[in-house]
């Protein structure tokens, strides 16, 4: 077999997203044959050698998982939380393989998020260049400021640069939806609380081609056939 990214085995066995194996392999957490190894770039064949974090050796994942997760308020978007605190693991733990979540939701907002083995999906999925669009709805206290729909269309200068959303509806009295393309921290609370909303729940619907549906809060589904190739396709994953 071809040598590979070190980053890439570790992904492919579902310990982490790319990004994660690189934090692992910089913290010293990554062997090969016994051997520790920090340098990120550093190439392997996966059928020559063992590779083990935290001493643990892993070996690639041939079958591949997609789940939907409606994740509830005031749930962790992490596997494990050593303080004990509700985590998105609490609510797989009948499935088996080791499994990781594609972007995060902050601790008070819900709705969909993507779990998943596949480390080059949620590389991709995670990479602002792919630009995946996510869409939430919002339910706010009073009344919408007048303009507030031109303004964060138009964009508004943040303390870490220029943000704005792609679409803007205003779906009742006290419920917004909105569509961004980015993923910085809290980017859509901070622009709600910039132009003078107050949110009271933030849900987010979509994820790329992928909704929520009717998945219950707490529940969770596996992607269909067809989501499937919607989400590969957006992200430029020949199958």
């Amino acid at each position: 077999m071809a040598e590979m990214r070190l980053n890439k085995i570790i992904a492919d066995a579902g310990i982490t997203s790319r990004r994660g194996a690189d934090e692992l392999i910089m913290d010293g957490r990554v062997t090969i044959d016994g051997h520790q190894v920090r340098e990120l770039g550093a190439k392997f064949d996966p059928e020559k050698v063992k590779v083990a974090v935290d001493g643990e050796t892993i070996a690639r994942s041939l079958s591949k998982t997609y789940l939907v997760l409606h994740k509830p308020k005031g749930v962790l978007s992490t596997m494990f939380d050593p303080e004990g605190r509700p985590s998105l693991a609490d609510f797989i733990d009948l499935r088996t393989e080791r499994l990781f979540h594609v972007g995060r939701l902050d601790k008070d907002s819900e709705g969909l998020i993507l779990l998943t083995n596949d480390g080059d999906l949620t590389f991709r999925a995670t990479h602002p260049s792919f630009g995946l669009e996510k869409t939430y709805i919002i339910e706010f206290d009073g009344k919408l400021p007048t303009g507030v729909d031109k303004v964060l269309l138009k964009g508004i200068e943040l303390e870490d640069g220029m943000g704005r959303v792609l679409n803007f509806k205003h779906l009742s009295p006290q419920w917004i939806e909105v569509t961004i393309h980015e993923g910085r921290y809290h980017i859509i609370r901070r622009l709600m609380e910039a132009v003078g909303v107050d949110v009271l729940r933030l849900i987010r619907t979509n994820f790329g081609p992928i909704s929520l549906g009717e998945t219950p809060e707490g529940r969770w589904r596996d992607l269909n056939s067809s989501e499937l190739i919607s989400l590969q396709k957006a992200l430029d994953i020949k199958v």
